[in-house]
């Protein structure tokens, strides 16, 4: 009898173990039993803040995306991506994303465009022209002549309507027709999502006229910390066999080239400084990488990783997955030691990369690229995943 309720006990017991487990009251009873409760203790918290006013007066607010693993902060003021706070293979938090500890310094930079969604069409168009259905459309040149990032006003100095959702926050802006030079008025989005190590950015575009759009994320990352080192020494992986030649003003020449037997060939992991002062034509032109590779497969709309990079001295690894055609990788050529950002560094030449997932550059003049005109009635939607690892 007595050994029958021994039993019946035990049996009680273990359930309260469990009901209390599910509820997140107890933790740590094996290693399952803990990787479940995290499971539940640990979802994404989000926070707003205030974090100043423009020149106008208007408000800016900054949202925290925060779980056990990441740390993430992203504000109003051009649906900027500020902050990536995760731990190497040592346990030690930095941040791996460059930007600024304050509104102000943002305002005041009009070069690096850090971590903003740039738009209406991020990267650059020849002498800032193209045409739709015989009409000419002009956008003011601000980059040797031709448009970049969608001209001298784009869409990361702009200010985004935010609406909290779960595990995130999504951002909204209404471009009006004629913005830029832009015809037909644009409703962007980009939400932004945590999920464990993964950072999902969702766009969706749409327009009452036709137009041509390509939205990305500008953030530059050093999985040093932004604080620490160049680049130079972390690793690289791009899915791509081809890539698109430029000319001098960095536009592309039309051709789909082959990565192969050049100093752009990322296809097994590569040191990112190794051939980056190579005696080639291209690497001259840019002054290191910034060029737009042609992701290999994939079903259009489906997520296919894009690119990866390890450092081998903190084991952090990016992974990038993305619904885009391509993906510029850009080695922050043109910081040249005049931005002072958190805690007095200084961001100098290679002291962070870009992976911009996007349609190809200049690709409204080139009718062999992947199309990026947005017709009325049509919902444009891409989404990139950046995945934050340690090995």
């Amino acid at each position: 009898m007595k050994a029958a309720m021994r039993i019946e006990m035990k049996i009680i017991l273990k359930a309260m173990v469990v009901v209390l487990m599910s509820a997140g009251v107890v933790s740590g009873i094996g290693s399952e039993a803990g990787a479940a409760t995290k499971m539940v203790t640990d979802p994404t918290v989000v926070t707003k803040a205030s974090w100043g006013n423009t020149a106008f007066g208007d408000t800016v607010d900054i949202y925290t995306l925060r779980n056990a693993e990441v740390t993430a902060q992203v504000t109003t003021y051009g649906a900027r991506l500020v902050s990536v706070r995760t731990a190497d293979k040592t346990g030690k938090v930095a941040d791996v994303v460059l930007g600024y500890d304050n509104l102000a310094a943002y305002l005041a930079d009009n070069k690096t465009h850090f971590g903003g969604v740039v738009g209406r069409y991020g990267n650059r168009i020849a002498k800032g022209k193209f045409s739709i259905d015989g009409h000419d459309y002009q956008i003011p040149p601000n980059n040797n002549g031709n448009a970049l990032h969608g001209g001298p006003v784009g869409f990361d100095v702009l200010l985004w309507t935010a609406t909290q959702v779960p595990d995130g926050v999504e951002m909204t802006l209404v471009s009006p027709d004629g913005d830029m030079g832009f015809p037909g008025t644009l409703t962007a989005t980009v939400k932004y999502t945590l999920h464990g190590r993964a950072l999902r950015l969702d766009y969706s575009a749409k327009s009452d006229k036709p137009t041509v759009v390509n939205l990305t994320n500008h953030a530059y990352f050093n999985l040093h910390g932004d604080d620490v080192g160049t680049v130079l020494d972390q690793k690289l992986t791009l899915n791509a066999e081809r890539y698109t030649p430029v000319d001098a003003g960095l536009i592309p020449t039309g051709e789909l080239a082959l990565v192969a037997g050049t100093p752009l060939d990322f296809r097994k992991s590569t040191v990112i400084g190794e051939r980056i002062n190579a005696d080639n034509a291209q690497l001259k032109l840019a002054g290191g990488y910034d060029f737009n590779w042609v992701l290999n497969g994939g079903k259009a709309g489906e997520l296919h990783e894009a690119a990866k990079v390890v450092d081998p001295v903190s084991g952090r690894t990016l992974t990038v997955t993305t619904t885009e055609p391509g993906v510029q990788f850009y080695t922050g050529n043109f910081l040249d030691g005049t931005f002072t950002v958190r805690a007095g560094v200084v961001y100098s030449q290679h002291k962070g990369f870009c992976l911009e997932t996007q349609h190809f550059p200049d690709s409204p003049n080139h009718e062999n690229f992947p199309s990026t005109l947005l017709k009325p009635g049509v919902v444009r939607h891409s989404t990139t995943v950046f995945t934050f690892g340690v090995e």
